[in-house]
Formats: C-alpha cells, structure tokens, sequence
C-alpha cells in the first residue's frame, strides 16, 4: 500500500467526523439566532402592550396588540400595580425537547390618566 493511498484514507475518516460536527454546530448556531430573535419579539411584544394599556385601552386591544409583536403561541399578561400597568410576554422559543426554552418579555408603563395628577 502506497503513501498516497494511506492519505486518502485518512481524508476520508477525518471528513466523516468533521463533516457531522460542522452540521451540527452550524444547526446550533441557527437556533440560537432564532431564539434571539423571539427573546427580541418578546421584548417588543411586551413593550407595545404596555404602551397600549398605559392609553387606557381596553384589556382586549391589549392582548392582540402584544400578540401581533410577539412570537406564536406566545401568553400574555396584563396587571395593574398602582400607577404602573405591567405587561409580561411568555413563549417558546423554537426548538425540539431540550432545545426548547421559555423566553420571557417584560415592560412597565405609566397610566396616562395618573400623568400631572397630584
């Protein structure tokens, strides 16, 4: 056996475990990008529901106006505390069995009718 038939040899078993690896590290890298971006949708979800009800709008319009910016199969939750309204935005970042998290939002906005009030 020849040198040069040696060497294919090896080629070929490095390029069977490297190729695998770099599959299953670019999968990764492609979950992690979209889990960042529905963190981002939570955030923003939870955000524009808080603005929505700091206007005093209806609980409902605040619902679907955080569930328009947030990730599917997102909850939503609206509570008053005070002056604050608070509004949380919980969903599953995508993903299968271990790879699937709980992302969480959440944003606080002032009332606007306790504005200037004394």
């Amino acid at each position: 056996m020849s040198d040069d038939d040696r060497d294919r040899g090896y080629v070929t078993a490095e390029a069977a475990l490297v190729i695998p690896a770099l599959v299953l590290f670019t999968g990764l890298l492609l979950w992690g990008l979209m889990a960042a971006c529905a963190q981002i949708q939570c955030v923003d979800a939870a955000r524009a529901g808080a603005r929505a009800a700091a206007r005093s709008e209806p609980s409902a319009a605040v619902d679907a106006v955080a569930r328009g910016a947030a990730p599917r199969g997102a909850r939503v939750a609206l509570t008053r505390e005070g002056d604050l309204m608070r509004v949380r935005v919980e969903a599953p970042s995508p993903g299968l069995g271990p790879l699937t998290l709980t992302l969480r939002g959440e944003a606080t906005a002032l009332a606007e009718e306790t504005v200037g009030r004394r």
